[in-house]
């Protein structure tokens, strides 16, 4: 008998099979998921008048005044016996106002205008939906299509706010096209501030938003946005998945600072959490119907021992409604510009990652472990994103490497734009804690920086928010620790540990910016060498912000050396958006001398030279180039503006030879100090793209 994928047709697997042949023996695993997938989309394509419609359903679920200034109610608790709706409107009274139950476990509630035809529940009212259990219980919720909750000092639980302003904000600026070479900020508005308190998103607006646009980012990733009531989870234990955190400001201000950046041509990324939700009951997902499932799987299968949270079923229908709905919400109603998709190897495996060491044999992303419902969920997730919105980016955070993940879904793959290079920062922080600088290995440090798969987008980056969480600390505080208490005043000199510090923390940065993907991040306030870590407000710390900030205050103070390293992060991105290397082929490394500790390579006509010597600096270095002619340098490390030693003169020429070297056709010689970096470019090419 033929199996069912044998009447399959992926439209483009022959490429991807032609790409990496190594996938042939998993064919009728890509048809299997790909039947799925199409299944799926035939069905939201049949039962709910297209998937445009469907996810769409934050228009009808929840709550909604209408022209006539009725209001509809609208919930999914297919477990429930009865549904009430309470709230200031009617002095909470908890039976007036009951639901009517429709099929498929749909309730809905219609209440008329007022005799003064004015809405009958007010824009900022309080509300709960009453929810009686077939076990006789009364459970006050939360709608799960809340688009705005709120919490006050003295409570612990969060409550649904009816978010209906009078005079909405108006977007006033179209969304910047899709960058060649994405470059991103990555971002925590309550942190984004001096200040020991949680910040907002007008402070983000008007204080941060210009920095990043001066530093030549051209992305801001958002986390923590999704609402969640534990500050200190970092945003990763969500709440309320329609409503954008409260504790920085309302809806309209968070329109306003993407409308702003949109205005400054920074495109906006949220990190969207849909891997898992929090246990929270009174203002989480979990049971709000009374049942243990709803919108997770039941039993042990729902549940996240480690995160100690709930799991969704994305096999039930109304699971993917809500949640394809909700990347829906997030770009119509805040013209966000896509998304990272947190948590994704958890989503991807039956066993979530947890306790796995993914070697990269094939077999450990193929078979029964793979959680197929979940991978569907994200085909049909960027199937729908990029099909509606042109220039939307989806980025995967998966540390399992699972081939595909960034290649089409017309291929067999999972769509995303880009994934994390994940091994990348873990490979920095284990050579700054384990060796000596005189025992880098050069040949390790390029290897874990080009080990990417062929044809998938990846993210570089240094160091991210990870890094920087209590338990660890910034690239900066493992270089330099605490001499930067008492050592970064340019007014004195540097002493070895701040030299060190200085110039290897720009070096590590370049090398990870030019070699280590299609695209870069910076954790906000690491650009400059933020000292110390991250550390939220929590019993164990006295609910202290002291370590829940970002010291954007040491930029300005032009006597400490924090100012140097931020224009040096600042001229980099600026050069790269000149030579556009992220958005070039991977680089052709022509030097890992491990002696010299000299690492020599080529991407978009531009050649990088890095000397990681302590002491040792290298004049007439020959170095082996592709395009024949005079170059220059375009950045270098050592300029004393970045805090270097200003080694190096800026108007030499340097000229090829007909001399092969390195398996490159040309070569030149070069003077490279010691703990330097060099840019240069051909002067005859012209980079315009």
């Amino acid at each position: 008998m033929a199996d069912a994928e044998d009447n399959v047709t992926i439209p483009d697997l022959s490429s991807l099979l032609q790409m990496d042949p190594y996938l042939k023996p998993y064919e009728k695993d890509f048809k299997r998921r790909y039947r799925l997938f199409q299944k799926q989309l035939s069905l939201l394509e049949e039962a709910e008048a297209g998937f445009d419609q469907f996810t769409r359903s934050y228009r009808s679920f929840g709550a909604h005044r209408q022209p006539d200034n009725s209001l509809v109610f609208k919930e999914w608790a297919p477990a429930a016996e009865a549904l009430f709706l309470t709230g200031d409107f009617n002095g909470w009274d908890k039976f007036s106002h009951p639901y009517k139950k429709k099929e498929f476990g749909k309730w809905e509630l219609h209440i008329p205008p007022k005799e003064d035809k004015s809405p009958a529940v007010a824009h900022n009212s309080k509300l709960k939906v009453v929810v009686h259990t077939k076990e006789g219980e009364r459970l006050y919720r939360i709608s799960p299509w809340a688009t705005y909750v709120t919490k006050v000092n003295t409570s612990v639980v969060y409550d649904w706010v009816f978010w209906d302003p009078p005079q909405p904000y108006m977007h006033k600026h179209p969304r910047p096209r899709k960058p060649r070479s994405l470059r991103i900020y990555e971002s925590h508005v309550g942190i984004a501030s001096p200040e020991g308190k949680i910040a907002s998103y007008s402070n983000f607006t008007h204080n941060v938003l210009p920095r990043i646009k001066d530093l030549g980012y051209n992305c801001v990733q958002l986390m923590a946005v999704m609402e969640h009531a534990y500050y200190a989870s970092f945003g990763y234990q969500v709440t309320s998945f329609f409503a954008a955190s409260s504790r920085y400001g309302t809806p309209d201000e968070l329109k306003e600072l993407i409308d702003v950046a949109h205005s400054l041509g920074i495109i906006v990324l949220l990190d969207v959490v849909h891997s898992h939700a929090s246990k929270n009951t009174e203002d989480g997902l979990n049971r709000f119907d009374g049942s243990d499932s709803c919108f997770f799987h039941g039993g042990q299968r729902g549940e996240h021992a480690l995160w100690d949270s709930r799991l969704f079923n994305y096999s039930s229908w109304e699971v993917l409604r809500f949640l394809l709905s909700n990347l829906r919400w997030w770009m119509e109603e805040y013209r966000f510009d896509g998304f990272r998709f947190d948590g994704i190897t958890s989503m991807l495996y039956h066993h979530h990652g947890v306790g796995t060491s993914f070697s990269g044999d094939y077999s450990e992303y193929f078979g029964l472990h793979v959680d197929e419902d979940s991978l569907v969920y994200l085909m049909l997730a960027n199937h729908i994103l990029h099909t509606v919105y042109e220039d939307c980016i989806t980025i995967a955070e998966d540390v399992s490497g699972m081939p595909t993940l960034c290649r089409p879904v017309q291929e067999g793959g999972c769509g995303f734009d880009y994934r994390l290079a994940m091994a990348i920062p873990d490979k920095w922080i284990q050579i700054l804690k384990e060796f000596k600088d005189e025992d880098w290995n050069m040949g390790n440090i390029v290897h874990t920086l080009i080990n990417r798969r062929y044809g998938e987008n990846c993210i570089a980056y240094a160091e991210s928010h990870d890094q920087a969480l209590v338990g660890d600390k910034s690239l900066a505080f493992w270089l330099m620790d605490k001499e930067m208490y008492t050592s970064m005043s340019s007014l004195i000199p540097m002493n070895p540990i701040i030299d060190r510090g200085i110039q290897l923390h720009k070096m590590i940065r370049l090398l990870t910016h030019s070699l280590g993907g299609e695209g870069y991040l910076n954790f906000m306030g690491n650009e400059f060498g933020h000292p110390e870590w991250l550390d939220f407000p929590r019993v164990g710390n006295n609910e202290s912000y002291h370590y829940a900030r970002r010291q954007f205050n040491l930029v300005d103070m032009d006597h400490l050396r924090y100012c140097q390293l931020y224009a040096f992060d600042r001229d980099m991105n600026r050069t790269e958006d000149k030579y556009s290397w992220l958005a070039a082929p991977p680089a052709y490394v022509s030097t890992k001398h491990e002696g010299d500790k000299v690492i020599a390579f080529e991407r978009a006509n531009v050649i990088f030279i890095f000397n990681f010597h302590p002491t040792n600096s290298y004049s007439s270095y020959r170095v082996g180039v592709g395009p024949p002619g005079k170059y220059k340098i375009k950045l270098d490390s050592d300029e004393s503006q970045y805090g270097g030693h200003g080694r190096l003169d800026h108007n030499t020429e340097f000229f090829t030879e007909s001399v092969p070297f390195n398996d490159r056709p040309n070569s030149m010689q070069v003077y490279i100090p010691c703990r330097t970096a060099v840019v240069l470019a051909n002067e005859e090419i012209d980079y315009c793209y």
